[in-house]
């Protein structure tokens, strides 16, 4: 339980954060400061991990401080953890699927006010209202608090270029519920595998779901593709350093680095690690040194791409040249022909003329 503790230490501690929600660099107009109630795990950490009996309801805060001379309007929104394709675990708003193993949504759980103003040149609490869920369970829920300014309608727009930027940056306050701090087995399934686009790119999407309500920390994922019945490694990847939220999915891509994807039937070959200990029974190869995990999953399944599937993402990925030999050949053809009825018009009317 020791060694599972600062595995999950190690992870969360920089997880009281800002994030850019899109935009250039600017400041924030306002500071966040969550106030760590008595039943926190770890007091040290400047995110809110707490252990609370089934059944109860406890109230948290968190100060804001705006210290511009303008009053600042905040929406706070919660959510709960998710995996993103990146294997990064996101703690805000995000348009990825609850997973069909997450019983409780962190969202439902905590009650927050729509909008907080805060004064300028002062500092307001903002609570938080956690209603734990009744039934007992082992585990944790994992989620956040976002604070994000809200924005007015309007815009910095750049003259020379025509562009509308508009900068927006947010808070995000990690929040963990647990009822016990006993070891949680973690575990990971295989959902699916199928051929898909990233930023207009062809990829093979790996779909994997953590249905355990414990992080995977210190994630590495080897993959391999081969065409059914045949060997040789057509596509192949090998990520570490990921990690996945309790109860989460994402879908992991496999880069086609260029290549067209073909119609056929394929066989995808994972292997996955997590818990990274010197402890661990696990051992495997990264570059020159070797690594020991606490826990292995290895898959093997297979999937089949159609042929219009195939042309379509081919035709919309940005990076394949589309070979153009035979338009070529056909138009010198064409040429050709003309030059050919040219000459044989010419000297037919010459014949006749004579």
């Amino acid at each position: 339980m020791k060694k599972s503790k600062q595995l999950v230490t190690l992870i969360l501690a920089s997880l009281f954060l800002f994030i850019s929600v899109k935009g250039m660099a600017s400041e924030f107009n306002f500071a966040v400061n969550p106030v760590i109630p008595e039943n926190q795990i770890d007091k040290s950490k400047t995110y809110f991990d707490l252990k609370m009996s089934p059944g109860s309801v406890q109230t948290v805060e968190v100060q804001l401080r705006n210290d511009t001379d303008k009053d600042v309007v905040i929406e706070p929104k919660i959510a709960s953890a998710t995996t993103n394709l990146n294997g990064v675990v996101e703690y805000g708003q995000n348009d990825i699927e609850p997973d069909e193993t997450l019983k409780h949504n962190l969202k439902d759980l905590v009650d927050v006010a729509e909008t907080i103003t805060i004064p300028k040149q002062s500092q307001v609490t903002v609570s938080l209202k956690i209603s734990m869920p009744s039934e007992s369970f082992t585990g944790m829920i994992s989620g956040g608090l976002t604070l994000k300014e809200k924005q007015e309608e309007t815009s910095d727009r750049s003259e020379e270029q025509g562009l509308a930027i508009k900068n927006e940056y947010a808070y995000v306050v990690a929040i963990l519920l647990r009822q016990t701090t006993d070891e949680v087995v973690p575990d990971l399934n295989l959902l699916a595998v199928e051929p898909s686009q990233v930023n207009a790119r062809n990829v093979i999407n790996v779909t994997l779901q953590n249905p355990t309500a414990t992080y995977l920390n210190s994630f590495r994922l080897i993959n391999e593709v081969t065409k059914k019945g045949q060997s040789d490694s057509l596509y192949s990847s090998d990520t570490s350093g990921m990690q996945m939220a309790p109860n989460s999915h994402f879908s992991y891509p496999i880069s086609l680095e260029g290549q067209k994807l073909e119609a056929g039937t394929y066989v995808l070959k994972s292997v996955a690690y997590s818990g990274k200990n010197d402890e661990g029974q696990y051992k495997v190869k990264n570059g020159d040194e070797e690594e020991t995990y606490l826990y292995k999953w290895e898959f093997e399944k297979e999937f089949t791409v159609a042929g219009d599937v195939a042309r379509d993402l081919n035709r919309k990925d940005v990076t394949i040249e589309e070979d153009n030999t035979w338009l070529y050949l056909l138009i010198g053809l064409l040429l050709l022909i003309i030059a050919f009825l040219i000459v044989w018009y010419r000297r037919k009317k010459k014949n006749e003329a004579e």
